[in-house]
């Protein structure tokens, strides 16, 4: 069941990204959010980086070869979710309406449909997770 909840959270996620792009509410020409941009996909290309040539697959299913806690993984249990919130909240920021909260909170409501099914299969293959996440904060160091 959790992996058709987060196949659910993760178009969930690409409607509202793909609602973003198409009612010109995701990227901005502003400085300082294309630098808050190029942070979050720095961010997302670390993660990608440090969890290696695992595929990415649209249901949430633990891979193999152990649990990644290095690179941002470190610091944060879900880095790549946190970098897709991050690029659209920026680009929301910027041109704040109605159909732009909508669509971001959609982003928001998918990722962290996916982050909760991810972490309950994921102790339910490496039960070293619980540890990992008591001292990982889920998106944002020290906070949350």
């Amino acid at each position: 069941m959790q992996k058709v909840i987060s196949v659910i959270g993760y178009l969930t996620m690409v409607g509202g990204l793909l609602g973003l792009l198409f009612t010109r509410n995701l990227l901005v020409a502003h400085p300082a959010v294309i630098a808050v941009q190029v942070a979050a996909a720095a961010l997302l290309i670390w993660a990608r980086i440090a969890f290696g040539r695992r595929s990415f697959q649209c249901a949430a299913n633990p891979t193999e070869g152990g649990l990644v806690t290095t690179g941002p993984y470190r610091f944060i249990r879900h880095p790549i979710y946190t970098a897709v919130c991050l690029f659209a909240t920026a680009g929301v920021a910027a041109h704040v309406s109605v159909i732009g909260l909508l669509l971001l909170g959609l982003i928001w409501i998918g990722a962290f449909t996916r982050m909760l099914c991810e972490e309950i299969l994921v102790v339910q293959k490496y039960p070293e997770y619980l540890e990992y996440a008591a001292r990982t904060a889920r998106m944002i160091p020290f906070v949350f």
